[in-house]
């Protein structure tokens, strides 16, 4: 599952990307040094694991992991092929969400491509874009529908679906404000719509910023634009993001700590990043290996089981299912099976988030 890290030129898209993934993307206080999207493999933070750990002593523990995509800066005209306009719509085009990177702090050594600081102007100029393009998008399937209409009534309804999302773009809203019924979202799943992708908006601030967000201006109206999306804003000081993934995590802690917060502001977007692509995670834990398994909300135990191999969602008999939380309470798995708190079950049980698993199966 990929996400894509947007924003304007030097908003802090690649600090925030090499603070990520510390992979040493290029930075540079020009437009444009990011050309080619940089990709990085990201663990995802789970104290859960780090538990686990300590009652099984495994070999091995491995953390779920989510794939960000550092894309190049856009401009006004972006859909008209401006800038690098093409490139940067078709590696969104390619992401499953957007973390939208809006900055909110004041720097005169730092250049604002459009000279002042205005974080709604900003998130508007880059929706846009994204907007005027599924304009495009949307206008070929409705010509393309109303062709078929002659052959084949039943392409109306395909046309009052894409006059709808038509309408709602061409007043400057985002497909993804749009309700949508279960047959609408089959249709409008199978266009590819870049305004329907979820998005996360992340704030960045200045240090002096971070001591006083909740009366922040700029802040308050980032959070006001993304409620009319149903969106989350992270607030983020990226900057001091850098400093702190290159720390060991006794000195992290601890400059952490000074500031008064309890995580990073990376672990809260890598984990609101998870929960934004509707993926949860399932545990195995055994001396061999501690684990975290990514899947889809809604999975069934079947498979769930497939994730770790196809044999087992094929030979799926049942699934021993205990809680995390449970099993932490009781210490043990015996003491937890002891007490009925380990489950039996079936092909249709959907999987929770921190099901702790051992599937039985035959093949």
């Amino acid at each position: 599952m990929k996400l894509g890290i947007v924003g304007l030129p030097n908003v802090g898209k690649s600090t925030l990307f090499n603070s990520i993934t510390k992979a040493g993307a290029e930075c540079a206080n020009y437009p444009f040094c990011t050309i080619e999207p940089n990709v990085g493999v990201v663990a995802v933070p789970d104290k859960r694991l780090d538990n686990l750990a300590k009652m099984y002593n495994p070999q091995k523990v491995t953390h779920a992991v989510i794939e960000f995509v550092d894309i190049a800066g856009l401009v006004k005209g972006a859909s008209k092929g401006e800038g690098l306009g093409n490139k940067f719509l078709s590696h969104i085009r390619e992401t499953d969400a957007i973390c939208e990177v809006v900055r909110c702090f004041e720097d005169t050594n730092v250049v604002h491509v459009d000279g002042n600081i205005n974080p709604v102007r900003d998130i508007e100029t880059i929706n846009l874009e994204l907007i005027f393009a599924d304009i495009e998008t949307v206008n070929k399937r409705l010509e393309k529908a109303k062709k078929n209409l002659k052959a084949d009534k039943k392409y109306q309804e395909e046309i009052n679906l894409l006059e709808k999302i038509l309408k709602s773009l061409e007043n400057g809203i985002s497909a993804r404000s749009i309700e949508f019924n279960e047959d609408e979202k089959t249709i409008v799943k199978d266009m590819f719509l870049l305004t329907t992708k979820p998005i996360l908006y992340i704030a960045n601030v200045s240090e002096e910023q971070l001591s006083n967000l909740e009366n922040d201006e700029n802040i308050k109206k980032v959070k006001e634009y993304a409620e009319k999306e149903n969106a989350e804003v992270v607030p983020l000081c990226i900057k001091m993001e850098e400093e702190l993934s290159g720390l060991n995590e006794e000195d992290k802690k601890e400059m952490l700590e000074v500031y008064g917060l309890n995580e990073s502001g990376l672990d809260k977007v890598i984990k609101k990043s998870y929960n934004l692509l509707g993926l949860m995670s399932f545990l195995t834990a055994g001396e061999p290996e501690v684990r975290a398994w990514t899947i889809k909300k809604g999975t069934k135990a079947p498979q769930a089981a497939g994730k770790i191999h196809s044999d087992i969602e094929r030979g799926f008999i049942k699934a021993e299912v205990v809680s995390y939380d449970d099993l932490m309470r009781e210490g043990s798995m015996l003491a937890a099976r002891e007490k009925g708190l380990v489950r039996s079950e079936g092909k249709e049980y959907i999987m929770q988030d921190g099901d702790i698993v051992l599937f039985k199966f035959n093949v």
